[in-house]
C-alpha cells in the first residue's frame, strides 16, 4: 500500500511561492531551499507536505489538480479568504461556481488555483 507523501506545485519563482505558502499554511522548509525546489512541511511535523518546483509552463485556467483548504466554518472561511488575499492570493472569477457553492476559488501569487471550503456545511 502507498500513501500520498507530498503535493507538488509548479511555480515560476520558488522563493516567492515558498514565502506565500509558509505564511498561508504555517509550514517550514524541510531542508535548505534550493533555487528550483523546496519541500514545505507542517511545523509540528504532522500533515501533507507541499513541494514547490520550478516550472516554465503557465498555470491552467481550469487545473485538473488543486489544493482544498479546510477552515472550520463559514465565518472561518471568510476570515481565511481575507487573510490569504492579504498575503498575496487573488480572488478568481470562477465561471464554474454552482449556485450554492461552499468554496471560494483563489490563486496563489504564482497563479496556481486553490479552494477555501466551508466545511461547516457538510
Amino acid at each position: 500500500m502507498v500513501r500520498v507523501g507530498s503535493v507538488v506545485l509548479g511555480v515560476s519563482d520558488v522563493p516567492r511561492a515558498a514565502a506565500f505558502w509558509m505564511e498561508a499554511l504555517g509550514y517550514v522548509p524541510r531542508e535548505e531551499p534550493e533555487d528550483d525546489w523546496v519541500v514545505l512541511v507542517p511545523k509540528d511535523g504532522t500533515g501533507v507536505q507541499l513541494s514547490l518546483g520550478l516550472s516554465r509552463t503557465p498555470p491552467r485556467e481550469h487545473p485538473r489538480t488543486h489544493l482544498d483548504l479546510y477552515p472550520e466554518s463559514a465565518a472561518d472561511q471568510a476570515a481565511e479568504v481575507e487573510r490569504l488575499v492579504s498575503l498575496g492570493a487573488q480572488r478568481v472569477e470562477w465561471d464554474l461556481y454552482p449556485d450554492d457553492a461552499d468554496f471560494v476559488v483563489l490563486a496563489d501569487p504564482e497563479g496556481n488555483r486553490f479552494c477555501v471550503i466551508d466545511t461547516g456545511r457538510n
